[in-house]
């Protein structure tokens, strides 16, 4: 191998590229394996040393919470729209996360049980609340739906995904036949 085969240690210069990286397979590996996908997959798809993933992540909640910030951002923009259609919107959004990333929730439960001052659950419920009453007035929701049912009903799709693996039709078919259920 020549001097210049041989990769070189950029050192403190591929921080910004490596941390990219880790959350680039993180998003992946965690949408595809769940919550708890050994972070060294996570560090091995990302092509960096664990040591590297640690230093940016020292924990499996610190890299989760690096992912899923995104998703609350984007649940927080459409609840930012004040029109009575932003519920329908934020609830089908909810729901693609719940059966697309399921780590999403496995995380937030996790956060709960280990970090008392986690308030993502409540950031859940301020957007359900900002959002139902208007969809409720224009008569796009029912007016005896409360943002805590709308929040039980997202934890009822978890149920859903995380017992569906193996049956013969898609997780996303099952979660909306079993929402289907309370609808009717």
């Amino acid at each position: 191998m020549t001097p210049q085969d041989r990769k070189s240690n950029r050192g403190p210069a591929a921080a910004a590229d490596n941390r990219a990286a880790i959350l680039e397979a993180a998003r992946r590996l965690l949408a595809d394996r769940g919550y708890h996908v050994p972070l060294s997959a996570i560090a091995r798809e990302a092509g960096v040393g664990q040591g590297v993933l640690y230093r940016h992540f020292p924990t499996r909640l610190d890299l989760a919470f690096a992912v899923f910030d995104e998703n609350f951002d984007e649940l927080e923009a459409i609840a930012a729209d004040a029109s009575p259609e932003a519920f329908g919107r934020l609830w089908s959004r909810l729901l693609d996360l719940t059966v697309d990333a399921s780590a999403f929730v496995e995380m937030v439960v996790d956060a709960r049980r280990n970090l008392p001052d986690y308030d993502g659950g409540e950031r859940l419920l301020r957007l359900v609340e900002a959002t139902l009453p208007p969809a409720q007035e224009a008569g796009l929701a029912s007016p005896r739906l409360t943002p805590a049912d709308v929040l039980l009903a997202q934890r009822m799709a978890y149920g859903v995904v995380v017992t569906a693996a193996g049956e013969p039709t898609s997780v996303r078919e099952t979660v909306d036949r079993a929402l289907a259920l309370i609808h009717a």
